[in-house]
């Protein structure tokens, strides 16, 4: 069923949570009409069980002009669940590469809710058909666990994959407010108690977008799905919600045999992570004892962090902030990319005389971090930091780094280091499985790593897992202070120096107009290959600039002491330009050799580029 999005309701349920958002608690399961007293709509279920005829009776004519402007028909089963169709579903428009992502709560204007409940347990129930297929024969009933982060739409898109799996005649596990990495490791734990491993796990989560988005991350004992895997179920999500719309709802009820059993999954995650770190100091039970790391969760899913992990090992985490979760995301937007984000972290270590700082995205699958003198650990610095504590445990293994990567960073690893740079595609499943081929075809790699901070080692089954990357920096403290050590980060900041970094770095990204008669029927990815190829051809006329010998995605370009990468991007019609230079003037210069190229197609906006350029 659709969430209840009513304008006004939505708008009392903000009004609620901004009041005192800095206090602001994770939204109750349940929602009453009275909005004096409103928890979060997007989690009302209109389910008889659980409210009353007269509540049902009271909201019928909201649910009918609502319905009606949506194009969604409803019918209410009887002594169970409200049950909507829309009239057409663009399933495949919801895939995002590997991910599923779309709107999940209504409100925001030109953004229409398409990941609705129904759609959700047409999905869930295509994973399990997708995932049977792929078991031994004889095999007919999964375990599937499901887990969310803290967006608002969390809790009802659970209950959707819920009913969808158990529907399908599955047993489900429900971890509640999770990980993404913890998801993945839920495919390989060997527990009978907590009934693990399970076949396949479903992640709830849009990262670091906007409240109103959710989405769906899948996983086996592989890894994540491929773009392929989600195209084969979204496509099978089509058909199950055709399907459904003409099947008889007490039909369906019988249907469903799969048992539902809520299960503290992230105790038995962080616990794995607290070992880790006890056994890279030698099974000491405090090794980080006395040692002072605030954590900032962005009110995601990463505040477990500190009393599951770091209190457990003896560390201090006073100051550490914004563990609750919160979908509003009232603090900041959780993403160590994010330049707020890493202000609001870097001056909690500050103010705390902190010895280091840690920050995770949404759903963990991301982190930063930031030494004892606010410098910030993250980009090319965290991959350096990376890549400098892999290579001594892999000497001359290969790191391979997304496309906008540093000049300085392949210096720093192959001239340092002693390591190979292989630098790649944007995407952090593009950057993991080009690391998978190269150790297939007999080319060493360990590390493979994002300036987004997704980051995936091999010994970590190449999960992208933002508390293991930490987990890699507190083993160092942690070994530097068996040895009775009393640096603190220090020992950290010490493995990035000769780091050659640009004073100047800047994106500007040049959005393609694809109404614009110059596309000329064609898609936008044609148009913006051609606007890469006449680059090309005007850079190899310019004895000041020279294009990268081997370079796998886009146009990348160095000169005037520093480089330019423009690229088309994975799934939006824009060309992301990137630039880093030693002085202001030599990046404008830079700036100046693409816009003499690019000026030539009208289709493509360069209004921020002609901006930078004539500052």
């Amino acid at each position: 069923m659709a969430a209840l999005s009513a304008k006004t309701i939505q708008n009392a349920f903000l009004a609620q949570h901004t009041r005192n958002r800095h206090g602001a608690r994770y939204p109750s399961d349940f929602c009453s009409l009275n909005t004096r007293s409103m928890h979060s709509f997007q989690e009302c279920r209109l389910a008889v069980a659980d409210s009353s005829a007269k509540w049902l009776n009271t909201t019928s004519t909201l649910w009918t002009s609502f319905n009606k402007q949506a194009g969604i028909s409803c019918n209410a089963a009887q002594g169970g669940t409200v049950v909507c169709s829309s009239e057409k579903v663009e399933f495949l428009k919801l895939q995002n590469g590997s991910d599923i992502r779309g709107v999940a709560v209504a409100g925001v204007e030109g953004e229409p809710v398409n990941l609705t409940e129904d759609v959700t347990k047409a999905i869930a129930a295509a994973f399990a058909a997708w995932l049977l297929n792929k078991k031994p024969d004889g095999l007919r009933r999964l375990r599937i666990s499901v887990g969310h982060d803290s967006r608002i739409s969390a809790h009802k898109l659970q209950n959707a994959v819920t009913h969808g799996i158990t529907t399908a005649g599955h047993d489900i596990l429900q971890f509640g407010l999770a990980s993404t990495p913890a998801m993945f490791n839920s495919t390989l734990t060997e527990d009978e108690r907590s009934h693990l491993p399970v076949d396949g796990a479903i992640m709830i989560t849009a990262s670091h977008l906007p409240y109103n988005r959710n989405g769906l991350k899948f996983f086996t004992s592989d890894g994540g799905l491929n773009k392929a895997d989600i195209k084969d179920i979204l496509e099978r999500a089509s058909k199950i919600y055709e399907e459904s719309a003409h099947n008889n709802l007490k039909e369906q009820g019988e249907a469903s045999k799969g048992v539902v059993t809520n299960v503290d999954y992230m105790s038995i995650y962080a616990s794995d992570l607290v070992q880790a770190v006890r056994k890279s100091a030698g099974d000491k039970e405090k090794p980080l004892e006395e040692l002072h790391i605030v954590v900032d969760a962005g009110n995601g899913a990463g505040g477990f962090f500190v009393d599951k992990v770091l209190k457990p090992l003896g560390a201090v985490t006073t100051g550490s902030q914004f563990l609750e979760p919160d979908g509003l995301f009232p603090n900041h937007i959780p993403n160590p990319e994010d330049k707020t984000a890493m202000k609001f972290i870097t001056q909690a270590v500050l103010d705390n005389k902190a010895d280091l700082g840690i920050i995770f995205d949404t759903d963990v699958d991301r982190s930063a971090a930031v030494d004892s003198r606010g410098r910030e650990l993250n980009r090319n610095r965290l991959i350096a930091l990376m890549a400098a504590i892999v290579l001594e445990e892999h000497p001359g293994t290969t790191v391979v780094t997304d496309s906008v990567t540093s000049d300085g960073l392949t210096v720093f690893i192959e001239n340092k280091l002693g390591g190979k740079h292989h630098r790649f595609k944007r995407g952090y499943k593009n950057v993991i499985d080009e690391a998978i081929r190269l150790n297939s075809i007999g080319e060493e790699s360990h590390l493979a790593m994002e300036t987004s901070g997704h980051g995936a080692l091999k010994e970590n089954h190449w999960l992208d897992d933002g508390a293991y990357l930490m987990v890699k920096l507190l083993n160092k403290l942690a070994a530097a202070r068996t040895l009775g050590s009393s640096i603190g980060s220090k020992v950290l900041t010490d493995l990035v120096e000769g780091l050659e970094e640009a004073d100047v770095t800047v994106e500007i990204r040049l959005k393609i107009d694809q109404n614009h008669a110059d596309l000329k029927g064609g898609s936008f990815r044609d148009y913006g290959e051609s606007v890469l190829r006449h680059l090309e051809n005007a850079i190899s006329k310019d004895p000041n600039l020279r294009k990268a010998p081997v370079n796998h995605e886009g146009v990348r370009v160095s000169g005037y002491g520093g480089w330019f990468l423009l690229r088309l991007s994975l799934h939006d019609p824009v060309l992301p330009l990137n630039i880093e230079a030693q002085s202001n003037d030599d990046a404008i210069k830079l700036g100046l050799a693409v816009l003499a190229a690019v000026n030539e197609f009208p289709a493509l906006d360069v209004t921020a580029l002609n901006k930078f350029v004539h500052q």
